[in-house]
């Protein structure tokens, strides 16, 4: 998006009118007789019960403009703990994203980047300037529809955390607390920039969660922001987004372990610099369940103390292979019940056989220096076996090529993480 000329003020403040000689307030259209430029704002003013996923359009005649301002004023609610945090509509030093906008070439109309608070009163101030400096500012008022509980859509978990340090393969995960239909606008509504900018896409595991990821993987040593512009924008019928939410996160250094499965190794290297080589076996292959999975692993969790039960992937106690122990140091690496972990009752078989229940299996020592070093969002790779991990198997989702990865993004573009904004409108159809 390009053109963006204003952000808002501080919500429920006073605002000093600037010095023009046409102004009009309460109005959407200048109206000094042969006085300058001629502005006209929509939605019209004193409207009630405006959709929220509304655009804000500004044009002038006889002039350019010059700036474009939004207040809203809505009520705030506290976040839950352990959210991504929420951003105001002014106070603290935020910004109203509603006030962001793509102005046109010749400068004679603007239309407003993002959604509007649903439940607001809203006022827009547009400055514009004709030829010989004349300068005319409109003050428009309105007020957008609210939103009842069981309609409001709201961000029920994400990963990462905003203050995690996360690795290289991190993905984003954003999990919302009712089913998205209209995910064409969700997906523009969620901004991810980050310092050394890339391209990057979401895809939907379900109707309520979904991840991205970038084109190949995160440099290290960076800052990544996620915006989730939420208020405002329809996500079902009749169903709206309250709040804005970011979640800030920084990006570690590089980790990468490799592993092929026939040669019992795992090999770490840290940003490109081999550090240790691991003794392992792997699983034993006999059935699906006991075969490690070849592909690109994204470490998810870790625990220093777990309980296996197979009875958690679908092998019941009484089933053929049932297995319930008791293991330290365990990295995940799928859903399907993948761990690197510490098997002092597997030793014999480090580094000479796979005998594993599908884990990768290390000694003591190994085990509890992998974990101590390991990252949420790290990756293993893994190549030898006959299972291939997919896509969709815990943090898969580098098993999609990017060419697929985009295809099956709602938009079907990437977004390029330099803050340039999202590939499509996040506004409803034909408003």
């Amino acid at each position: 998006m390009s053109g963006r000329v204003s952000r808002s003020a501080v919500a429920g403040t006073a605002v000093a009118v600037l010095v023009a000689t046409a102004c009009t307030t309460g109005g959407g259209e200048s109206a000094e007789p042969g006085g300058g430029p001629r502005i006209t704002v929509t939605p019209a003013p004193g409207r009630a019960s405006v959709p929220p996923n509304t655009p804000v359009r500004v044009s002038v005649e006889d002039g350019t403009i010059t700036d474009v301002r939004i207040e809203q004023a809505a009520h705030e609610e506290p976040a839950e703990p352990g959210t991504a945090r929420p951003v105001a509509a002014g106070g603290g030093g935020e910004t109203d994203a509603a006030a962001e906008g793509d102005l046109s070439e010749d400068r004679t109309s603007w239309v407003s980047d993002w959604n509007l608070r649903p439940g607001a009163s809203v006022r827009v101030y547009a400055t514009a300037e004709d030829g010989t400096g004349r300068e005319t500012e409109v003050v428009s008022q309105f007020a957008t529809a609210g939103v009842d509980g069981e309609h409001r859509l709201e961000l029920a978990a994400n990963l990462p955390r905003t203050g995690d340090v996360v690795g290289v393969g991190m993905p984003v995960v954003v999990t919302f607390d009712q089913p998205v239909e209209y995910k064409r606008q969700v997906e523009n509504s969620m901004e991810v920039t980050s310092e050394e900018a890339t391209e990057g896409a979401w895809n939907w595991l379900d109707d309520e969660t979904a991840v991205f990821r970038p084109r190949e993987y995160w440099e290290p040593y960076q800052r990544v922001s996620v915006d989730l512009r939420l208020a405002g924008v329809e996500a079902a019928e009749g169903v709206y987004g309250t709040r804005d939410r970011r979640i800030e996160f920084e990006v570690g250094r590089e980790l990468v372990a490799t592993m092929h499965v026939p040669d019992h190794r795992m090999r770490v290297a840290v940003d490109g610099e081999a550090v240790r080589t691991i003794p392992v076996s792997n699983g034993k292959g006999l059935r699906r369940f006991n075969t490690t999975t070849s592909g690109i692993h994204v470490t998810m969790e870790k625990y220093a103390t777990l309980v296996m039960d197979s009875a958690t992937v679908g092998i019941p106690k009484g089933s053929p292979g049932y297995y319930r122990l008791d293991v330290d140091w365990a990295v995940r690496t799928s859903n399907s019940g993948e761990f690197t972990h510490a098997a002092p009752w597997n030793l014999g078989n480090l580094g000479r056989a796979n005998a594993s229940n599908g884990c990768t299996n290390m000694s003591v020592a190994d085990a509890r220096w992998f974990y101590e070093r390991s990252l949420m969002g790290d990756l293993l790779v893994t190549t030898g076996t006959s299972r291939e991990l997919e896509w969709d198997n815990g943090w898969g989702f580098y098993q999609r090529s990017w060419e697929e990865w985009l295809e099956h993004s709602v938009t079907g573009e990437p977004q390029v993480t330099d803050g340039s904004g999202t590939p499509g409108s996040v506004h409803g159809d034909d408003l």
